[in-house]
């Protein structure tokens, strides 16, 4: 199953960019690039979720359902 995750995505000002959300404590993601970021933000939640679920059941994250809309970030 998917859930939905609202992650918040923030430059730093010595370069960079810091992932963080107020839904999944515990999330912190810092990358190069924003895709870099997101992706190693994907991971971290799928840890932390897998985690919490064991020590105390299931989340209570909204699932990926249905239509959904997504910002994309092209280099250009």
């Amino acid at each position: 199953m998917e859930v939905a995750v609202h992650i918040h995505v923030e430059h730093l000002p010595e370069s960079g960019y810091l992932a963080t959300s107020e839904q999944l404590p515990g999330l912190v993601a810092q990358g190069r690039t924003v895709a870099e970021t997101l992706e190693i933000a994907r991971d971290v939640a799928r840890r932390l979720i897998e985690a919490r679920s064991e020590r105390e059941g299931a989340l209570s994250l909204p699932p990926m359902a249905g239509n959904q809309d997504f910002t994309i970030v092209v280099a250009a």
